[in-house]
């Protein structure tokens, strides 16, 4: 089971776990903003050069989207239980009574704050090993077929984000008579046709459909 490692420096990691709710409870106490910002910019970097040495196949766009899976915020949040560091966070006692129990995005600044004080206690290659397992454990989980993919929530999410709005799907065709039945779907935004696919029900073309348009985006290869 995954743990904590060791710091040389105690105090950095007693900062790293001091939310900024305990220090406004004691007064006089520093709070881990700071480190905060540091690992997540060393946890960007890490996953990055993690990806890029692992598949160098792969082009800018599948790469980014893998590295969203390595340490967004829900990602993290969940290192950080694995770890424990939820048991040992000094927080406020109104954050904790307000919610009930430790928010998903109280757990992610957290874990970031550590690595970015294992960073100042040991270095960068210290932090890469110990990230090293985490983000391994994240890749076999995930590992799944291609046909397993939400296509389509993939490219609403590229859509909203980029656009700001919702994809349509179009039947552009569907087969003659006396012939299986086919149909031609396209994933379009704002009227821009992204993706067309042909299959033989309407579902199964808007899957293909958006998987042409992530394609087309650079999103997959």
């Amino acid at each position: 089971m995954p743990e904590l490692p060791n710091f040389r420096n105690a105090s950095l990691l007693s900062l790293a776990l001091t939310h900024c709710s305990y220090r406004d409870e004691h007064g006089g106490l520093e709070d881990n903003e700071r480190l905060k910002y540091l690992g997540n910019s060393a946890l960007v970097f890490l996953s990055s050069a993690f990806l890029y040495k692992l598949y160098p196949e792969m082009g800018e766009g599948e790469l980014t989207y893998r590295r969203s899976s390595l340490i967004n915020q829900n990602q993290l949040a969940k290192f950080a239980i694995v770890l424990g560091i939820d048991k040992q966070m000094l927080v406020g006692t109104e954050v904790v009574k307000e919610e009930g129990e430790l928010s998903t995005t109280l757990l992610s600044n957290i874990f970031q704050a550590i690595i970015g004080a294992y960073f100042l206690d040991s270095g960068i290659d210290a932090v890469r090993a110990f990230v090293k397992p985490l983000f391994t454990s994240v890749l076999r989980k995930t590992t799944r077929s291609r046909s397993s993919l939400d296509y389509k929530a993939l490219f609403q999410q590229w859509s909203l984000l980029n656009v700001g709005q919702v994809p349509d799907y179009f039947i552009l065709e569907e087969s003659q008579p006396n012939c299986p039945t086919r149909f031609t779907a396209a994933a379009c935004v704002s009227g821009d046709v992204y993706g067309v696919a042909t299959e033989s029900n309407q579902q199964s073309a808007e899957k293909l459909a958006a998987e042409a348009a992530l394609k087309k985006l650079g999103l997959m290869f």
